[in-house]
């Protein structure tokens, strides 16, 4: 702990909250590192015209973040919603990992206004640490037995972070064999601008692979001339060097996209 740091960080005017959302804010101001906050603002691009302009850190890791998650995991929506509405990536953080933790844990109609919750709140949701330690949690497990057309809404949306939300949310379905919708999520984005959505696609396509490798050599097998090349190095990194060369080559084709055998001109003895 940084106890330097941590006096040099006033709760300021957004701690807004319960006496519990105020004890979690101190808590977790009073991991914070100067030093990592630097890095961080860097490692996640904050600068001007980069994908995470304006938001800011205060360094501190990951594993204490959860740890604060397990310990106010009872905080309710309005103090979440007080944590959301912070500069800070990692106070946005604790808000969606209490969350997280309280949505298997619920009842039908809680885990009703968590989604709703999480759905109205998601321009917070704005950076790929956020989004990634909780679309596949939330979003993905809300839709895993529901009508997913949202999905289809967000992916066409122009902000980067609704397009990773609707294609990180299909991971849940991807553990449960169900592929379908990332490979159609997958085909609307292969000429997204943003390389940040190709390295999501790309993973949630090698994530298939590890399940059904057909599949993936399939959809491969038609769309590799048409993938961005972040998308299909991310895609293949389990495959054999002779596949992976084919395929960044172009010229891979799948056992189900050969040409059938034409039998009719065989010689017969």
């Amino acid at each position: 702990m940084n106890k330097t740091a941590a006096s040099n960080l006033s709760l300021g005017a957004e701690c807004v909250g319960s006496a519990d959302c105020l004890r979690a804010q101190a808590a977790l101001r009073a991991w914070a590192d100067p030093e990592k906050a630097k890095f961080l603002a860097g490692f996640f691009k904050t600068g001007p015209g980069q994908y995470g302009e304006g938001d800011h850190f205060l360094g501190v890791v990951v594993p204490a973040v959860r740890e604060l998650a397990k310990q106010f995991r009872l905080l309710p929506l309005a103090d979440c919603d007080v944590l959301l509405a912070s500069p800070y990536n990692e106070e946005r953080l604790l808000a969606l990992l209490i969350l997280v933790g309280q949505y298997p844990k619920a009842d039908q109609a809680t885990q009703d206004k968590v989604y709703q919750f999480y759905v109205s709140h998601r321009q917070r949701i704005n950076n790929w640490n956020l989004v990634d330690n909780s679309a596949p949690k939330i979003v993905g497990r809300h839709l895993l037995t529901r009508d997913r057309s949202v999905l289809y809404e967000w992916v066409r949306s122009p902000m980067l972070w609704e397009r990773r939300i609707a294609v990180l949310a299909t991971l849940t379905f991807i553990r449960a064999k169900d592929f379908a919708d990332t490979l159609r999520l997958t085909e609307l984005l292969l000429a997204d601008p943003q390389d940040l959505m190709h390295k999501a696609c790309g993973w949630m396509l090698r994530e298939v692979g590890k399940r059904d490798a057909a599949v993936l050599e399939d959809f491969l097998s038609q769309h590799q001339r048409a993938m961005p090349r972040t998308m299909l190095r991310y895609a293949i990194e389990r495959f054999s060097p002779d596949k992976r060369a084919a395929l960044l080559a172009g010229t891979f084709m799948s056992a189900g996209n050969l040409p059938p055998t034409d039998n009719a001109h065989r010689c017969r003895s």
